[in-house]
């Protein structure tokens, strides 16, 4: 109960302090809301993309926005990455160890990808500063991999756990998690909720088990398609033990994640940070993904819009 009070006190006063901050933009206008704190970015990744505000295509009022990738990477440049994210600006970055609300809703441009391939729609990372030793993924992340959508938790890599049920890869004991080990990076991913069309071959891609990460999945997913889906997401990394995730989509609970959350390496900001739009290693394609409805807030009525849901996870 601690752990969410902030998000469920009464809404405070606008000021300095990021975490009090409620930021919302529903890309109706020619420009990023000032009310929003979000910028497109520009960096040779983000040269592949471009962000376009447009009308035609729109889950509620007068717009959303368009982003898309090219093809930029060389084919035998397997670390090359074709990128049209939108960050938080700088200052309004929330603490790494305070709880925030995140919601925004996405659609999927037609055709939906569906090959073994690096694909993500939106990430939730902590700050990396210039002495930190490493390349750090998302603590959290919505990815897509053969057509299927999938959120995943990244934390420091923590040796040992259970073995999988009947030695299947992917299939844990009650109270484990599957997950993927990465010791040579010192990190380790999690499955943190999947659709109803996750797959034996989907789940090998975490083999293991840990009991350092807790996953209840109340929900699957829904299926990526190019319908609109509104998401709803509660941040509380701790890569200690004491980390929090909550996973909604149009309003309905998906799932809920504890333990290790998040990295507590060397060199690591203070913050963490929301970006969103396509993130794809290199491919021939373009790629192009529709965004409405960003807000975030301390407070979970602001972001999930209904008291019903918000209730479940006080």
């Amino acid at each position: 109960m601690a752990l969410l009070a902030g998000c469920f006190a009464a809404a405070p006063a606008l000021g300095n302090k990021p975490t009090s901050q409620k930021l919302f933009d529903g890309f109706d206008g020619e420009d990023f809301s000032p009310d929003g704190g979000l910028y497109y970015r520009v960096n040779d990744e983000q040269k592949a993309g471009t962000y376009v505000f447009q009308n035609e295509v729109k889950r509620t009022g007068a717009g959303a926005l368009k982003l898309s990738v090219r093809s930029q990477c060389a084919t035998t440049d397997d670390l090359c990455s074709e990128r049209a994210e939108i960050w938080e600006k700088t200052p309004l970055r929330v603490p790494y160890d305070e709880p925030v609300w995140f919601g925004f809703a996405m659609k999927l441009a037609d055709p939906v990808p569906q090959d073994d391939h690096r694909y993500l729609m939106a990430q939730w990372k902590r700050e990396i500063g210039p002495d930190a030793e490493g390349d750090f993924s998302p603590f959290l992340a919505l990815r897509l991999d053969r057509g299927k959508m999938f959120f995943s938790v990244e934390t420091n890599y923590v040796e040992g756990g259970p073995k999988p049920t009947d030695g299947v890869a992917g299939r844990c004991p009650e109270g484990s998690t599957p997950v993927w080990f990465r010791p040579e990076t010192n990190q380790m991913r999690a499955l943190a909720a999947s659709g109803s069309d996750w797959s034996a071959e989907d789940e090998a891609t975490f083999p293991s088990c840990t009991d350092k990460i807790s996953v209840v999945q109340h929900n699957p997913l829904p299926r990526a398609s190019t319908d609109w889906i509104d998401f709803a997401i509660f941040s509380h990394p701790d890569p200690n033990g004491s980390g929090r995730v909550e996973i909604f989509a149009d309003r309905v609970w998906i799932a809920t994640v504890k333990g290790h959350v998040g990295h507590g390496d060397a060199g690591l900001g203070k913050n963490q940070y929301f970006k969103f739009g396509p993130y794809r290693a290199g491919a021939a394609d373009i790629w192009t993904v529709y965004y409405d409805d960003f807000r975030r807030s301390p407070d979970c009525i602001d972001v999930l819009e209904d008291e019903k849901a918000c209730s479940v996870v006080q």
